[in-house]
C-alpha cells in the first residue's frame, strides 16, 4: 500500500514539527512494515506553470516535433490574447498529449531537474528552445514518460509549480498483513497515525459528500438488483449518474494522488472509483448502463460459463465463482474484475457505480484460481467495511458530477443485510494478565475507543467487572478476547513489554521422539548435508514426475479446500517432491555437488475416515464431535529424506573425487539408524521412483521403514537432474524408540580372527548370508564383516564369491584353535544348508 503523506494529512492533524522518520517509526510501532519511503528528488531553479498559446507542427524531421509558444508569466512586454504583457517562450517538445490552451509545467533555462539535468536555451530542429515542457518522470513525481503533465484550467500561469504537482510530497510504502485489510486505505492508515500520535482523526466516511439537489434525477431505484447468493454477498449498492460528459478529464490533483498511490489514471469514471477505493478502502466498479440488459443478479456462475474480462482474456468460470449478471449472462467476476461487455467507454454518459460487500474466502479462491489478482480482490479477500458501501458509492457519484457534469439518480439501490458485529466480553484484568505488564486506569477503554470500539462496563454474575466491547465494522478480525488484548498491546507498543525470560516449568525435558529427531538432524548436518524446509504441498504433476503408478498409495493425498497453489492442492505424502524441487533450483543456479536433507511431516489420509462435523462458532466441540474430528485427521508421521548429486569426496591435490552412488544413500540410511539407536537391515527392492536394480528396502527386522538408492533414469530425465542422482526416504516414526543402551561386554581374553570365502548363487545377498553365518556360529562368533566380492574365472557363471572376516571370542577363557575352527565350520555349515554355499 502506497500512502502519500499529503493525502494522510487531510484526515489526521499531526503536529507541525513531526518528521518523516517519526511517522515511519510510528507505522512500525503499530505493526506495519515500512518497505520504503519515497520523496521526489528536488528541482532547483524556476519551475513554473505555463499556458500553451500556439503549436506549430514541424513535419520535415524523422519523428514528429512540435514548436510551442508558451506563456510563463508577465515580463517581456509582448501582448497576449487578453491584451496584457506576458513572458512567452518558444519551446521544442515531442509529446502529443496536449493541445493549445492547456496549462503545463515549464522548466526555465538554468533549472536543474532530478538526475542533475540542467535546462539551457539552445538551438535545435531549426528553432530556439527556451525551456522545457516537463513530464512526471522528468520531475521525479511519477513514472509516465509518454506524455507531459497537463494541469487544470484554473492553474495560475507563472506561479511556482512545485506545490501543485507535489514536488516535495513523501509517499510511504507499507506491507499490509492479511488480517489488517483496513490498512489498505488512507482512511485506515490515517486512523493508525492518529492513535500513534494521540491527535484528532477525521473519518472521511463521515464527511458529507452530497451533490446539489438540482443535479438529482427523481425516479425509481438506480437499477433493479437481486441477490441469489446471500452467503457470498450480503450487501449490494448501486448509484446511477446520467448525462456525464464522456470527454471530461480527471482533475490533476486526483490524477496526482492516484499516481502517488501507484495507480495509473485511465478515465474520469474509472479514476473516481479508484480514488474512492484508495481513500475509503471500498473497491467500486463502474458499468455503462446503456450496455446492461435487464435486472442485475448476484449469483454463482454456471459451470463452463464464459466471460471476457477487462484485460481482454476470455475466462471459463466454475460453479464456485461468484458473478454479477444480467439477462445476457455474467458481466463481472465479483470482487475481482469486470467484464468487457459493460466497461466504460469514450461514449459512456450513463454510469452505474457498484459497491458491494463480498465474503472474503469466495473472492480469494476465485482470484487465485484464475491467477487474476487485482487491487479490488486484495481488499475484498482481507474484508472491507460493510457500513461504508453506500457512502463510497455516493462519494464516487459526487466526484463524477463535480468533474464530469451529469446528474445523480435520487434513489440508490441498496439490497442485502450485512451481519452486525458481535459483542466480545473482556474481563477488566485480562489485558494485564495476558500481556504481563500493568496498564494504567482507563488505558483499555482509551485504546479500544481509538480503534473504534464501543464499550459498556458492567458486572458479571459473579460480581467481577467486565467490559462489553462491540468492535467496529471495519475490524472483522476482532472476534475474541485475545484479539482485543493484542490490539491494546499493539497500540501501547510492543516495546513497552519488558523482556523477561520465563522460568521453565519442572518436567522431563524433550521426549524420546524429539531427542531422536534432533539427533538425526544433527548427525546428518555433521556428515556435510544441508537441511532444507520445503513447502508441504503437492499435486498430480509431482506424482507423475516421480513415475508413481496410478494405484500407488502415495497418490492418495489429503486435499485442501483453499490451497495456496491451485496446481498443488494436496498435502504431501512423501518428502521427495519438495526435496527434488529444491535440488533443481540450486542446480539451475550453478551448484554441482549437493547433499541436502529434510526432516518433516507427511500427511496420510486414513481409510474410511469419517467426515468432519460442522462445528458451531463460539462453542467448543462436544466429546462426540471431538472424537469424530480426531478420527478424521490424517496420520502425520515424521519422515527424513536426503538427496546426493555430484561428488561426495571432492578432488584436489590428494587425488580425484568420488561421485555419489547408491551405496552412499544406503550408508546414510544406516547412519540415520545408528543416530536413532536402531540397527537397520538392507534388502534389495523395486519401488518407484528408484532404479529397479539399484534400490534397497531399509528395514527394522522384517518391517520396511523406507527406501534408498538411485533414482530411475526416466525420473532423472523428467526433472532435469544429473545422471545417477541418489535419494533416500525413511519413516522416522516407524522406528522403535531407543531404549537405554546396553554397554558392550568387555573381556580381557584375546580374539581369534579367521577369514572364509563362500561361493553362492549371485541372487543371494550379502546381508542374508551374514545373518546365517552369525546364527550358525553361535554365541562365540563375535562379528562378521564382508570385505570382498568376486566374480571371475575361478567362480562358476551365475555365482559369486563373498569373503568374510570372522571375529571369534569368549568372555570367559582363551579359545583353542580347535574351538575357533569348530565355530567357523558351524557357521559355514549353516550357510551351506541355507544357500548351498561352498567354501573356496
Amino acid at each position: 500500500m502506497r500512502a502519500p503523506l499529503e493525502w494522510l494529512l487531510k484526515y489526521v492533524a499531526l503536529p507541525a514539527d513531526t518528521t518523516i522518520e517519526q511517522i515511519s517509526d510510528a507505522f512500525i510501532r503499530m505493526g506495519h512494515e515500512v518497505e520504503g519511503v519515497h520523496t521526489p528528488p528536488p528541482t532547483v531553479g524556476q519551475l513554473v506553470i505555463g499556458h500553451v498559446r500556439s503549436i506549430e507542427e514541424l513535419t520535415e524531421f524523422k519523428k514528429p516535433i512540435r514548436f510551442c509558444r508558451v506563456a510563463v508569466g508577465a515580463g517581456n512586454g509582448e501582448l497576449g490574447e487578453d491584451g496584457t504583457a506576458t513572458d512567452e517562450r518558444g519551446i521544442i517538445c515531442g509529446a502529443r498529449n496536449f493541445v493549445e490552451g492547456d496549462k503545463v509545467v515549464v522548466a526555465l533555462p538554468g533549472t536543474t531537474l532530478p538526475g542533475d539535468f540542467t535546462i539551457a536555451s539552445r538551438s535545435t530542429y531549426g528553432r530556439i528552445s527556451d525551456g522545457m515542457i516537463c513530464s512526471a518522470a522528468e520531475l521525479g513525481v511519477g513514472t509516465d514518460h509518454d506524455g507531459i503533465i497537463v494541469l487544470d484550467d484554473d492553474a495560475e500561469v507563472g506561479s511556482d509549480a512545485r506545490e501543485l504537482i507535489g514536488g516535495s510530497d513523501t509517499t510511504f510504502e507499507l506491507a499490509v498483513t492479511p488480517d489488517r485489510g483496513y490498512a489498505l486505505s488512507i482512511r485506515g492508515l490515517a486512523r493508525e497515525l492518529a492513535a500513534a500520535f494521540a491527535v484528532p482523526f477525521t473519518d472521511p466516511a463521515r464527511v458529507a459528500l452530497k451533490t446539489e439537489v438540482k443535479t438529482e434525477v427523481t425516479g425509481d431505484h438506480a437499477w433493479p438488483v437481486r441477490i441469489d447468493d446471500p452467503q457470498g454477498c450480503d450487501r449490494f449498492v448501486m448509484v446511477r449518474v446520467c448525462d456525464v460528459d464522456p470527454q471530461a478529464r480527471s482533475p490533476y490533483w486526483l490524477r496526482r494522488r492516484l499516481a502517488a498511490a501507484g495507480i495509473r489514471a485511465i478515465s474520469l469514471a474509472v479514476d473516481v472509483t479508484n480514488y474512492v477505493m484508495v481513500e475509503l478502502g471500498q473497491p467500486l466498479h463502474a458499468f455503462d448502463a446503456a450496455a446492461l440488459s435487464g435486472d442485475i443478479v448476484v449469483r454463482r456462475a454456471v459451470a463452463g460459463e464464459m466471460l471476457s474480462t477487462l484485460d481482454g482474456v476470455t475466462r471459463t468460470l466454475r460453479d464456485t465463482d461468484l458473478v454479477v449478471a444480467d439477462d445476457s449472462g455474467a458481466i463481472s467476476i465479483a470482487g475481482v474484475m469486470g467484464g468487457a461487455s459493460t466497461e466504460i467507454s469514450d461514449a459512456t454518459t450513463d454510469v452505474l457505480i457498484e459497491a458491494a460487500h463480498w465474503t472474503p474466502p469466495v473472492i480469494s479462491r476465485t482470484a487465485r484460481r484464475l491467477k487474476l489478482p487485482s487491487e479490488a480482490s486484495r481488499r475484498f479477500e482481507r474484508a472491507v467495511d460493510p457500513a461504508i458501501t453506500a457512502v463510497a458509492a455516493e462519494a464516487a457519484a459526487a466526484l463524477l458530477v463535480a468533474h464530469g457534469g451529469g446528474r445523480v439518480w435520487s434513489n440508490r439501490t441498496d439490497v442485502g443485510n450485512p451481519k452486525a458485529s458481535e459483542v466480545v466480553v473482556l474481563p477488566i484484568g485480562e489485558p494485564e494478565r495476558i500481556v504481563g505488564r500493568p496498564f494504567g486506569p482507563g488505558v483499555t477503554a482509551r485504546r479500544l475507543s481509538q480503534v473504534g470500539c464501543t464499550i459498556e462496563a458492567k458486572a458479571d454474575e459473579t460480581g467481577s467487572s467486565i467490559l462489553l466491547v462491540t468492535p467496529p465494522t471495519w475490524r472483522p478480525d476482532l472476534l475474541r478476547t485475545a484479539d482485543l488484548v493484542e490490539e491494546i498491546a499493539r497500540l501501547e507498543g510492543y516495546d513497552s513489554i519488558d523482556s523477561i525470560l520465563p522460568v521453565a516449568p519442572a518436567g522431563t525435558g524433550l521426549t524420546p521422539t524429539q531427542r531422536r529427531e534432533r539427533a538425526v538432524a544433527s548427525d546428518l548436518a555433521s556428515a556435510g548435508l544441508v537441511e532444507i524446509l520445503a513447502f508441504p504441498f503437492v499435486g498430480p504433476k509431482d506424482f507423475d514426475q516421480l513415475g508413481l503408478p496410478a494405484d500407488d498409495i502415495r497418490r492418495r493425498a489429503a486435499s485442501l479446500l483453499n490451497p495456496l497453489d491451485s496446481e498443488r492442492p494436496s498435502m504431501r505424502t512423501t518428502l521427495l517432491p519438495g526435496l527434488l524441487e529444491t535440488l533443481t533450483r540450486n542446480l539451475s543456479r550453478g551448484s554441482k555437488d549437493l547433499a541436502l536433507f529434510e526432516l518433516g511431516t507427511v500427511f496420510l489420509p486414513k481409510s474410511n475416515a469419517p467426515r468432519p462435523p460442522q462445528l458451531s462458532a463460539g462453542q467448543p466441540p462436544t466429546p462426540q464431535e471431538r472424537a469424530v474430528l480426531d478420527a478424521s485427521i490424517p496420520a502425520q508421521p515424521q519422515h527424513v529424506a536426503a538427496v546426493l548429486v555430484g561428488n561426495v569426496d571432492h578432488s584436489g591435490w590428494w587425488g580425484a573425487g568420488r561421485p555419489a552412488t547408491w551405496s552412499d544413500a544406503i550408508e546414510l540410511a544406516r547412519r540415520i539408524g545408528r543416530a536413532a539407536g536402531i540397527e537397520l537391515s538392507v534388502v534389495a527392492a523395486d519401488n518407484a521412483p528408484w532404479h529397479p536394480g539399484r534400490c534397497a528396502s531399509i528395514r527394522v527386522g522384517d518391517w520396511p521403514v523406507g527406501y534408498a538408492g538411485e533414482l530411475h533414469p526416466a525420473v532423472v530425465e523428467r526433472l532435469g537432474l544429473p545422471p545417477r542422482t541418489v535419494v533416500l526416504e525413511l519413516n522416522l516414526s516407524a522406528l522403535p524408540v531407543r531404549t537405554a543402551p546396553v554397554p558392550p561386554a568387555i573381556t580381557s581374553f584375546p580374539a581369534v580372527n579367521m577369514d572364509v570365502a563362500l561361493v553362492v548363487d549371485e541372487s543371494v545377498t550379502a546381508a542374508a548370508l551374514t545373518a546365517v553365518l552369525l546364527d550358525g556360529g553361535g554365541d562365540l562368533l563375535d562379528s562378521v564383516r564382508l570385505f570382498d566380492v568376486y566374480q571371475g574365472a575361478q567362480v562358476p557363471v551365475g555365482q559369486k564369491s563373498l569373503a568374510f572376516a570372522l571375529v571369534i571370542r569368549s568372555s570367559e577363557r582363551t579359545l583353542t584353535a580347535a574351538e575357533a575352527t569348530q565355530v567357523r565350520d558351524s557357521a559355514v555349515a549353516a550357510a551351506a544348508a541355507a544357500f548351498k554355499a561352498t567354501q573356496r
